[in-house]
């Protein structure tokens, strides 16, 4: 398994440094200035100039680029702009809501895309078959705001059976912390379960006309056994592929899912970051998102390696 993941190493560092230059470039590259900005009102010339020299701007794009890489390898992310607070403290403050949003979105993701897509995979009944298939068209179909709307709606305006906006921290007090966070958890988890669920099922046709399958059932195995044993254990890793990948549409999504429910996570923080053009806080938190997904990533191969007996031969 160590040697599995060495071969990963050059590939992961390729991605981060390319990652890096595409997250310092993109915020610069949209028009506008920041030093305009915090110039206020009728800035001079002259003004401009001094907050560019002030703030390093005036420097080539390549200086500011290694200050900034320098800057990570010593653990310090850089000062906001327009905050003047250091950019680890903003994300600091609002981590602990992104990443809550994120684990329960993601435990939804897994429990409700592996329920459907078992079910599908696993009913004879016609109707049965008709109803989770559309059902899990319904759910890749829809956007996930158009949910979210609907869902504050129907339990957040008219039958206010949870709030429809703000939130608690789970840690302080996880009662009234998982109230806030049913509907844009789920809001956020149903599109990507959808996506699994379809997968799943796909994957479970599939493996249902192999060989060994046939073998079982001559034996004399039960559908049960034949479902848990054979079908789902040889279709699971697609679903996970799936769910691995799914975490970037929720991270992306998050942003979304704040804005739309008064969440104070990352999410908001990157769009303000945008409206503001505050460089030094929208870069980390690009590259930071693409290290999730890279870490993300790799969980799953490993996770991959531990059910599927070939990837660890490989591995040897």
């Amino acid at each position: 398994m160590i040697r599995y993941l060495m071969r990963k190493v050059p590939s992961v560092v390729f991605v981060l440094f390319a990652s890096s230059v595409v997250a310092f470039a993109l915020p610069r590259l949209a028009p506008g200035d920041v030093a305009v900005t915090l110039a206020g009102s009728d800035p001079t010339a002259a003004n401009i100039a001094a907050i560019r020299k002030e703030l390093g701007l005036d420097r080539s794009p390549v200086v500011q680029y290694w200050d900034w890489i320098s800057g990570l390898f010593h653990g310090d992310l850089g000062q906001s702009y327009l905050l003047h607070r250091s950019v680890a403290s903003l994300i600091g403050d609002r981590l602990e809501s992104t990443v809550e949003l994120a684990v329960f979105a993601t435990l939804l993701v897994v429990v409700i895309g592996t329920a459907l897509g078992v079910l599908a995979g696993s009913t004879r009944r016609w109707w049965a078959r008709t109803a989770l298939d559309l059902g899990n068209s319904i759910l890749v179909a829809v956007p996930s705001f158009l949910i979210a709307l609907a869902l504050i709606l129907v339990f957040g305006v008219y039958h206010r059976w949870l709030p429809a906006s703000g939130e608690v921290s789970v840690v302080h007090d996880p009662a009234i912390g998982i109230q806030y966070l049913v509907l844009p958890a789920v809001a956020l988890a149903l599109s990507p379960a959808g996506g699994v669920a379809r997968l799943l099922q796909t994957e479970m046709a599939r493996v249902r006309n192999e060989d060994y399958v046939d073998l079982a059932l001559a034996k004399g195995a039960s559908p049960r056994r034949i479902t848990l044993r054979h079908v789902l254990r040889n279709s699971f890793g697609s679903a996970v592929v799936a769910i691995g990948l799914e975490i970037g549409t929720l991270l992306a999504g998050a942003v979304v899912m704040e804005s739309i429910f008064n969440r104070n996570g990352l999410g908001q923080l990157a769009v303000s970051s945008v409206t503001s053009r505050d460089f030094t806080v929208l870069q980390v938190l690009i590259l930071g998102v693409v290290c999730v997904a890279v870490i993300c990533q790799i969980v799953t191969e490993l996770v991959l390696a531990a059910l599927d007996p070939k990837i660890r031969l490989g591995d040897q």
